[in-house]
């Protein structure tokens, strides 16, 4: 039986500042070639800068509470996540899957799934999905190149790591998930795979290369966690 493979799309691949159509292109391009040769896909879609912007501009009209954020950045999940499963087309299951206690029956080689409860981000649901199907990696596709020691957009010194445990990187993450949150892998999704004995596989999704790599089980650029 071939083992799915789960792919956490990051929204900022999907929607910087605009829907990435170049982007989603290849992409498109690469899942499919890969479908050919007999893989399959469960892919997470996440919200990206839309879902900050919903959030941001909510929160000057009047202060939301945390499940309010939540809520909002799910349904912009789910949007970017029809978006995906119509460009596959036939390929694709049915539906996107918002709901991860229901089984799913269905041959198709890709699984688009969205945001589910608030709480946590997409890269719970991305875990969720690969219990569901009994994977043991899910590849999480952001647009930094490793998970680093501090936030690199804000300290010149932050370093790379390329691996490292459970226990090191929730210290870095912290315990706790706020709507909005811009992290590598969110700290619920972090417990859950760790929980699970899941390896997670951080890397930057913008250079699609960088992922035909990955799945070949050739050198990468990105941070392993397990």
């Amino acid at each position: 039986m071939t083992e799915m493979i789960i792919l956490s799309l990051g929204g900022s691949l999907i929607y910087p500042k605009e829907i990435d159509v170049a982007y989603l292109k290849k992409f498109r391009e690469l899942i499919l070639s890969y479908i050919s040769q007999g893989k399959k896909f469960g892919i997470i879609t996440g919200g990206g800068w839309i879902c900050r912007e919903y959030i941001k501009k909510a929160n000057e009209v009047t202060l939301l509470q945390n499940s309010q954020n939540d809520m909002m950045g799910i349904l912009t999940t789910r949007a970017n996540a029809q978006l995906v499963r119509e460009i596959f087309g036939d390929v694709a299951y049915k539906e996107v899957v918002i709901d991860y206690s229901k089984k799913i029956e269905t041959d198709k080689p890709i699984i688009l799934g969205a945001g589910w409860v608030p709480g946590s981000s997409t890269d719970k649901d991305a875990v969720l999905l690969g219990k569901m199907f009994h994977a043991k990696t899910i590849i999480n596709l952001t647009n930094v190149n490793y998970v680093y020691d501090k936030d690199p957009r804000k300290f010149a010194d932050a370093k790379p790591i390329k691996k490292t445990t459970w226990k090191e990187f929730k210290q870095i993450v912290g315990g706790e998930w706020k709507a909005g949150m811009n992290l590598p892998f969110d700290p619920i999704a972090a417990a859950l795979a760790e929980k699970e004995k899941m390896k997670v596989i951080i890397l930057n999704g913008t250079h699609l290369e960088n992922l035909q790599h990955c799945l070949a089980g050739k050198e990468f650029v990105g941070t392993v966690i397990s």
